[in-house]
């Protein structure tokens, strides 16, 4: 029988003593508890049939990206040891009744679409990242409103005056997104959302996209600029002039294991207080 793999947030004693309590009660339950870090490679994940992360949306994202690049269809559950804990949807109380529901097969999985981001530099790519929420341009703390080019799938669409701009999956509609005045899409939407940050223009609103388009990001950058590239505001990228940011429907996907019945409305409802 697979492992289950447990990874907590680095350098939080809370969630490393769940993490401890959960692997103490998975091996009494005659499972293998596999403790992970955010840089275990793909032989320690493929031992495992299930992920559990012990911390905030960020530790969740964190061991989603490990599970995506190693290549696995494996699922992972968020447990909620952070302040909103979005997609970490088990509460600490919860914990142990979803160790149950796992141990007893009562669960359900969400396949979630990744996006694929590399930025490129004079023909050249200097990095490259999956993301399950979003991909960011944005400015640094001592820069002004940026400009940048869009364009979807070779045609250009606008030139943005903003604080930045943000390509989310259905996902990441609920991250950054939401914040800047983007649209809720529900995870099940096979789509993206570009969103300008604090637009000069009222006419700049959100567009959503299909999940087949491919979004170029080409930002004027002065030398003295300081503009990143991030991806699930995990990974940053340092951007420089002539820099272009090439944004796509990646070709693999993190699946969510849910232990409840809960909706995405109800989700919505307790941690957003929507409607």
């Amino acid at each position: 029988m697979p492992g289950i793999g447990l990874i907590s947030r680095e350098g939080s004693p809370v969630a490393n003593a769940a993490r401890t309590e959960a692997a103490s009660w998975l091996t009494a339950h005659g499972h293998t508890a596999v403790l992970l870090t955010r840089e275990s490679d793909t032989t320690a994940l493929s031992t495992v049939g299930v992920v559990i992360a012990f911390g905030g949306d960020g530790t969740l994202l964190g061991a989603a990206h490990a599970v995506a690049v190693a290549g696995l269809d494996v699922p992972v559950l968020g447990i909620n040891l952070g302040h909103l804990g979005f997609l970490t949807e088990v509460s600490r109380a919860e914990m142990l009744d979803a160790l149950q529901a796992v141990h007893d097969g009562r669960t359900r999985r969400e396949t979630r679409l990744m996006l694929r981001g590399r930025v490129e530099r004079g023909g050249l790519i200097v990095a490259e990242r999956l993301a399950l929420n979003d991909i960011v341009v944005t400015r640094g703390a001592l820069s002004r409103m940026i400009e940048v080019d869009v364009s979807v799938d070779d045609a250009p669409v606008t030139h943005v005056k903003a604080d930045g701009v943000i390509v989310a999956t259905a996902t990441g509609s609920t991250a950054y997104n939401i914040s800047a005045g983007g649209p809720i899409l529900l995870p099940s939407v096979d789509a993206m959302v570009l969103t300008p940050i604090a637009p000069h223009a009222l006419s700049h609103r959100p567009v959503v996209l299909p999940a087949t388009a491919t979004v170029v990001l080409k930002p004027d950058i002065d030398p003295q600029e300081d503009l990143v590239a991030t991806f699930d505001g995990q990974f940053g990228v340092k951007l420089q002039p002539g820099d272009a940011i090439i944004i796509a429907r990646a070709d693999r996907v993190v699946t969510l294991l849910r232990v409840s019945n809960r909706t995405h409305f109800d989700m919505l409802r307790e941690k957003l207080r929507w409607g």
